[in-house]
């Protein structure tokens, strides 16, 4: 497994569940640091046109508090180069279940001038914060 000096992954982490901490977990095993972004309300509600249940401040807190987790910024862009611009790293985090996707193709040849690598990393079947707003599995039994 190749090792990175500093790894960045981005995203919502509403209604944090065992998918993101996986994910996580899963890429600070690559780098020494990892920086993690927490996309804002504003710009959640921009492209997935929705607020998130929980708030940036509050995503943003319980992100920064996870071990794995070395830092972690509110990301006001979906653009990895603009990120990549602010933060600094060397490879960049997202779920396979991505992997073929157009816009991450282009990020893949975008971020390759910069030398930085795209890593694909396996996503947790069965969970997603969408699911979980609609299911009954995670409620307490009373």
């Amino acid at each position: 497994m190749k090792k990175y000096k500093v790894g960045y992954t981005q995203g919502v982490y509403d209604m944090f569940h065992v998918g993101h901490l996986n994910l996580l977990n899963h890429a600070k095993e690559y780098c020494d640091t990892l920086i993690v972004g927490v996309n804002a309300d504003a710009l959640v509600q921009e492209y997935k046109h929705k607020t998130p249940v929980i708030s940036e401040e509050n995503r943003r807190l319980i992100v920064e508090n996870i071990k794995a987790v070395d830092q972690c910024i509110i990301a006001d862009t979906l653009d990895k180069k603009t990120m990549l611009d602010q933060v600094g790293f060397n490879a960049i985090f997202i779920g396979d279940d991505w992997k073929g996707n157009e816009r991450w193709a282009q990020t893949e040849v975008e971020l390759a001038k910069y030398g930085v690598d795209v890593v694909y990393l396996p996503h947790t079947p069965d969970v997603s914060s969408t699911m979980l707003r609609g299911t009954e599995q995670n409620k307490i039994e009373e």
